[in-house]
């Protein structure tokens, strides 16, 4: 048995040995052999700010999916563009004039595409709109949504099959709160009891609580949980069964499964009565009329702001918002996919950067199709150090060890803290990109693309690599 065992041992290093290269540091080649990685599913590159070589490059031409460090691409070209204090504006009209705190008319939303309005920021829309003297609205809720109208419907659950996750909410116009219901579920250990509070608490969504409270250690709890998604765009019902350990403490979980419509016209409705308004009327698409009064603009938060969410905690939705409005303002609405393709491949050769390998779809990671070379990104991120906003980008990324995706890895290291990293992950690729500030004080972007079904196995040689880097 032991012979056997040095055999395939052998064997299998052997097969490795025949693919290696002596450029990658010891510790990254050991970590690819660990996790059967071959060289051909990686692209490696690293390039000292300045320098007039890189200082590693290995596969770094292979045109690769970078997952979600494709969201550097979009908010560096957004930020270059549009600039870091750009605003989205959310409109409110009123169709026919006030009788007092009456609008005997409709009351139309206009979206702009803001890709940050939150349930608190609509909440303070409405709060300033009843401020206005507005009270009873006797008209519809009309969206306006016109600005998206070039965007093709999507499904929901084509990519992963799991249509009722956040993340797969499609882009629009007048998105608000990323059309997610958040579920708390809260342990009642004297009543042996599990609560399920929604969050917002919408009449079209139904939740049915069969959950037992039990005993044992809370480890992966989501897969002790059953769910079950049923319904149309009108209504829906969540249900779950199964099992809740008490041991977890309070948990939550998002759920996106009501139309754009029906979830705007469930929050409002909800907000307004909260907000001592008056409102029992439906809800239509349909553009501003004309003769329409506008009753208030909101403005969004910044485009630096917004950046920030995308990179720090990888948001999906805000990246495809993003990416659509960058089409939209260089091309003219509405906006589309292809626009926004064409935009940012217009500002890559006005900024003279070669990415001949680019692949886009939406801008976010979250596709099958994107392509993108270490080499080509590792460009890109070098166009940025040397750009006028450069403390702007560089700081959305996550900080190693500190926050975002990037809070749990490399603890006690002593890259901690002297990494700003954006990750990528989909099944079958893993990604990090972004600057190592090593431990002679020089800038380093850092590209590190890995494809292949082990690709979730690549982590290791991506830490070994940011640690190579520090320290080199």
């Amino acid at each position: 048995m032991r012979l056997i065992l040095v055999v395939i041992l052998c064997v299998c290093g052997a097969c490795y040995a025949q693919d290696k290269d002596d450029r990658l540091p010891a510790a990254v080649a050991q970590a690819l052999a660990q996790a059967g990685l071959p060289l051909s599913s990686i692209g490696i590159y690293v390039h000292e700010a300045g320098a007039a070589r890189p200082v590693l490059a290995v596969g770094d031409t292979r045109a690769l999916n970078p997952a979600s460090t494709i969201k550097l691409l979009t908010t560096l070209a957004a930020l270059d563009q549009l600039g870091p204090a750009y605003q989205w504006t959310t409109e409110v009209y009123a169709s026919a004039a006030m009788q007092g705190d009456i609008l005997a008319g409709d009351l139309i939303l206009r979206g702009s595409g803001d890709p940050r309005l939150t349930l608190e920021n609509f909440w303070l829309m409405l709060r300033d709109l009843r401020a206005r003297g507005v009270r009873e609205i006797r008209g519809e809720l009309v969206l306006d949504r016109s600005l998206f109208a070039g965007v093709e419907a999507g499904d929901a659950g084509s990519f992963d099959n799991e249509p009722s996750r956040p993340y797969n909410t499609q882009p629009d116009a007048l998105l608000v709160n990323f059309k997610s219901i958040r579920l708390n579920f809260i342990p009642d250990g004297s009543r042996r009891a599990v609560n399920i509070v929604a969050e917002p608490a919408l009449p079209q969504v139904q939740i049915v609580n069969n959950l037992a409270l039990s005993n044992e250690p809370c480890g992966d709890w989501v897969e002790k949980l059953k769910v079950g998604v049923t319904g149309d765009a009108t209504t829906a019902r969540l249900s779950f069964a199964g099992n809740f350990p008490l041991a977890c403490g309070e948990k939550e979980r998002h759920f996106s499964v009501l139309s754009h419509s029906q979830y705007m016209l469930g929050l409002f409705s909800v907000l307004w009565r909260e907000l001592g308004g008056s409102f029992a009327g439906g809800v239509r698409d349909a553009p501003v009329p004309a003769g329409a009064r506008l009753v208030l603009a909101k403005p969004s938060q910044p485009l630096v702001d917004v950046i920030r969410d995308i990179n720090k905690y990888s948001n999906n939705v805000m990246a495809r918002q993003l990416y659509l409005a960058l089409g939209a303002a260089t091309f003219g609405a509405p906006a589309a996919a292809d626009k926004s393709a064409r935009a940012i491949t217009q500002w890559l050769d006005t900024r003279r950067l070669s990415v001949t390998e680019l692949v886009l779809e939406n801008g976010s990671g979250l596709s099958r199709v994107e392509r993108l070379t270490a080499r080509g990104l590792g460009q890109i991120l070098l166009y940025a150090s040397r750009s006028a906003f450069m403390p702007e980008f560089v700081s959305s990324l996550p900080l190693v060890s500190v926050d975002g995706t990037m809070r749990k890895r490399l603890k006690d290291s002593d890259v901690s803290g002297q990494a700003h990293i954006k990750t990528g992950s989909l099944a079958g690729a893993r990604a990090i990109a972004g600057y190592v500030l090593d431990a002679k004080g020089r800038t380093n972007v850092l590209v590190f693309i890995a494809n292949h079904p082990r690709a979730a196995e690549a982590i290791a040689a991506q830490d070994a690599l940011l640690k190579w880097v520090y320290a080199r």
